[in-house]
């Protein structure tokens, strides 16, 4: 019989109850305690009104309360809505707008206030507490298991429901019996790489280190601690460490493989990675919220090669790709570069995608991204479009015309500048904070210009490429 994610805890959480399953800043659960945790949390969601094909919504930063209330939710037939708790109370309350009416929403402590625009009963940390009532698995009726969020091109954020057998598919083959590892998990669980990355270590029985916001000194820390083995990271993170002074007198020796993604490496950085961690294999992926994740897989070896080290890899088994030239069907020879088209099961539609993505490949195969056809900011891995923070600046008093675009830098891989047209003088930070209002502070301009005019396109459409040039100059 194959995988059924409603019975995970039943199925999959007895094989070694032992075993240490989360640690994390409340410390540590087995996988006994853990299955109790997911049982007593369905019982307590199924008699706050939660029933198959509900929206339940999850805010919270990595750790055991997210984890359990999307596994719970799963188990009830209903869709875990996982939403980045850095977003203000009006974003969160417009996403929900987008997916729908929600019986039940579920917060860390200091996220409360994110919805409570919704008007829905909020469960905290005490979903965590022991629960007498029904734990039984819900039915399969609605379409979605769960439901996460990208940036389209216009700057709002947009659903991306996930299929149950798609996610089922995708999962499958890490829930065998493997050699168990400790792994790590630092990213945050509204995006694929933390989600899927955190399900896949508890399906495979391995134990996970949470490590729910980031901090370079505190990650080394914790790899030598819990001798952690492998995990999944994005550049920026990467960079922060290689330049930490710890990490010179942290044991690190314990890690095998580096998995990275979300954002490009650059060439430098992987070199200075490669030569401070010679004993780590670091694994290029390369996918997107649509495609569950990688679509791509470079080796080890890779990372050195003095080619396909720019590269992410080939393509993962079961993944057809079109190269074409943007905007129409017609497919480009090798070496050309042009938009990216997806085809697998492990899509979240059925056939072929447009991923938005530049791309080109060698004749080796190997895909190396070349930009985003879209204007979407990529600041560290958080992806944004530049409409949504024009939007909050134009609601000052004193903005009369704003631009914004992602300005490369080499830390993040992009900082946020805008181009501002005031009726009035009106100083930087007085902007910026009245952006944090509004949107997540990781939104917020950081680099401002202002000008008498944002530059526009013959099409009279802000050009994004002047706006860059206008703040690098500045």
């Amino acid at each position: 019989m194959g995988l059924d994610l409603r019975t995970t805890a039943d199925d999959l959480l007895t094989r070694h109850p032992d075993r240490l399953a989360l640690a994390d800043p409340d410390g540590s659960v087995d996988y006994r305690e853990l299955r109790a945790l997911i049982l007593s949390a369905t019982a307590r969601l199924r008699d706050a009104g939660v029933k198959p094909d509900d929206r339940v919504v999850i805010i919270d930063v990595p750790g055991r309360l997210g984890l359990v209330a999307a596994f719970a939710a799963i188990r009830l037939g209903a869709c875990a809505t996982v939403i980045n708790p850095r977003l203000t109370p009006d974003e969160v309350d417009t996403l929900v707008g987008i997916i729908g009416e929600c019986p039940v929403a579920i917060t860390g402590a200091p996220y409360q206030d994110r919805v409570s625009k919704l008007a829905v009963p909020v469960i905290g940390p005490d979903l965590l507490d022991a629960y007498d009532g029904d734990d039984s698995p819900g039915e399969r009726d609605g379409a979605e298991a769960i439901v996460l969020f990208t940036s389209g091109t216009t700057g709002l954020p947009k659903p991306v429901p996930v299929p149950w057998d798609t996610l089922t598919a995708r999962l499958a083959p890490y829930s065998v019996e493997t050699e168990p590892g400790m792994r790590m998990l630092c990213l945050p669980i509204h995006h694929v790489g933390g989600l899927l990355g955190a399900m896949v270590s508890i399906l495979g029985g391995h134990s996970l280190v949470i490590q729910p916001k980031f901090e370079a000194g505190d990650w080394l820390r914790l790899v030598e601690a819990h001798k952690v083995q492998m995990l999944f990271i994005v550049p920026t993170m990467l960079a922060r460490i290689v330049d930490h002074p710890d990490l010179a007198s942290r044991d690190i020796s314990s890690l095998q493989t580096v998995t990275y993604g979300a954002s490009p490496m650059t060439d430098d950085l992987l070199t200075k990675l490669t030569e401070a961690m010679p004993g780590v294999g670091f694994i290029n992926t390369f996918g997107q919220t649509e495609t569950l994740g990688g679509i791509t897989v470079s080796m080890p070896e890779d990372a050195t090669h003095p080619v396909h080290r720019t590269s992410v890899g080939k393509l993962v088994p079961g993944v057809e790709i079109r190269i074409v030239t943007p905007g129409t069907d017609d497919e480009l020879p090798v070496g050309g570069t042009g938009e990216l088209i997806v085809k697998s099961g492990q899509n979240v539609v059925d056939g072929w995608m447009r991923t938005g993505d530049l791309v080109r490949l060698d004749e080796d195969g190997y895909l190396y991204p070349e930009g985003r056809l879209s204007d979407t900011i990529n600041r560290g891995g958080e992806k944004f479009g530049p409409i949504e923070v024009e939007t909050a600046l134009r609601t000052h008093p004193l903005v009369t015309d704003c631009a914004v675009a992602g300005v490369p830098d080499p830390e993040l891989n992009e900082r946020v500048g805008a181009v501002v047209v005031t009726s009035e003088p009106v100083d930087v930070t007085t902007l910026q904070q009245w952006c944090a209002k509004r949107i997540a502070k990781y939104k917020t301009p950081e680099l401002v210009v202002f000008a008498d005019e944002v530059p526009l396109t013959d099409m009279n459409k802000v050009d994004r490429r002047a706006v860059v040039r206008m703040v690098k100059g500045a």
